[in-house]
């Protein structure tokens, strides 16, 4: 297998690796839009109108709001499975699409939502469905099946009542972005590397008297400074806060011989995520015997499963082969075994034999696809917790290792 043991220490990413022309950005930009509409063909689905930001960037590589259009539908993307890229930007922006080669035309958004028309939201609505049954009519063929995401109801009935089989649009996408095109993964070697440097600044301001607020806004910062989008999530916490875990950073002070957890979360460089946790001591106490317990048992559980993974593996295989958490650390277990990865997290969601039952679902593992294995361990009873995680892309024979940021070598019981 190509895996990297994980005891070796990996190389640094090429120059190569973390640079890309303009040609072959242009060149990631077509290939992700081809495939998104050979997803879509192959659902019968002859067009889409995507809201979510991450997957209007994914398919036409315009950036804009990106915060703010999650939550407001003020900006959307129309593609047709035969036919044109047609962006709808937010008023005012429609420049910062111009010259993409993804995109055929960019028109100024209809926004349906009920706070930017009140009580005209009923005509908006229908004027939306018009221009969207008119769009479907010129370019889809006579096919009536039209893919959308994340608008109010009311949008859905109004297509629908134009003639139209509304299903989601969330399907083809996420099955096109779970394989990565070439150069793809360069684009996402790009991004680890800067969010690495990132958590390092952020590691070394972890400090007796610090903020958890204050440790983790390097890392943001970071991610600003080298062109990244945002933090989707504030999972930076410390000492009893550690565990249960999905505790978001606030104004705690860290004190010396704390457990303090990350995971990164980062929207970072050409909208790729980085997604990767790690663990430390903060000062230079000695970890307790239960620190380094947590610790090796996290690092244990993300390796052991690594070492399951290989192209051909199915999910639910992985899932009953999995390293098997000790009875005390079960209920504060992580919610999954390993997701995938691209843009932010992504299908496929891969769950624990206890859940597997009556949450997960089955499928494949293929090359081309990109997984983070993660593992969060915290006794039942309370006390601290630990929060580890690695992202690796999936190869022909196996898996190579993207994120390197280095372990805690006290926490491993290794440092001299």
């Amino acid at each position: 297998m190509s895996a990297l043991s994980h005891a070796a220490a990996p190389a640094p990413f090429s120059p190569e690796d973390l640079t890309l022309t303009a040609e072959e950005i242009s060149g990631v930009r077509l290939a992700r839009l081809a495939r998104l509409r050979a997803e879509m063909a192959k659902r019968d689905v002859a067009g889409l109108v995507l809201t979510d930001p991450v997957n209007v960037r994914y398919a036409c590589d315009a950036r804009n709001m990106q915060i703010f259009t999650a939550r407001n539908p003020a900006r959307y993307l129309f593609v047709a499975a035969d036919g044109p890229a047609i962006l709808f930007d937010f008023a005012g922006c429609e420049h910062l699409g111009a010259g993409l080669e993804t995109l055929d035309e960019i028109r100024v958004a209809k926004t349906t939502s009920y706070v930017a028309q009140a009580e005209r939201q009923p005509e908006v609505v229908a004027a939306f469905a018009d221009e969207l049954a008119d769009l479907m009519r010129a370019h889809a063929g006579g096919a009536k099946r039209v893919g959308i995401e994340r608008f109010a109801p009311e949008v859905a009935y109004a297509v629908q009542a134009r003639g139209f089989d509304v299903v989601d649009a969330q399907e083809p996408v996420e099955r096109a972005r779970a394989i990565k095109v070439p150069n793809e993964i360069r684009m996402m070697r790009a991004s680890i590397a800067a969010v690495e440097e990132g958590v390092a600044k952020l590691e070394g301001a972890i400090r007796p008297g610090a903020s958890e607020s204050e440790v983790w806004a390097r890392l943001w910062a970071h991610v600003i400074e080298t062109d990244g989008d945002y933090v989707e999530t504030r999972l930076l916490n410390s000492g009893p806060r550690t565990n249960p875990w999905f505790q978001e950073c606030g104004a705690r002070r860290i004190e010396a011989g704390d457990m303090v957890c990350l995971d990164t979360d980062v929207v970072g460089r050409f909208g790729y995520y980085a997604d990767f946790s790690r663990s430390w001591i903060c000062g230079d106490s000695k970890p307790t015997g239960a620190q380094q317990t947590l610790y090796q048992l996290a690092h244990e559980q993300i390796h052991r499963n690594l070492e399951l993974i290989r192209p051909g593996v199915t999910f639910r295989e992985l899932s009953e082969t999995g390293w098997t958490i000790p009875k005390k650390y079960e209920r504060n277990r992580y919610y999954l075994l390993a997701h995938g990865i691209g843009m932010t997290g992504e299908y496929p969601y891969i769950l624990y034999k206890k859940d597997f039952e009556a949450g997960g679902y089955d499928g494949v593992i293929e090359p081309g696809m990109v997984l983070c294995v993660e593992s969060f361990i915290g006794a039942d009873a309370g006390g601290e917790g630990v929060k580890l995680e690695q992202q690796v892309e999936i190869t022909e024979d196996g898996w190579r290792l993207m994120s390197r940021y280095p372990f805690d070598e006290r926490l491993l019981g290794r440092a001299v």
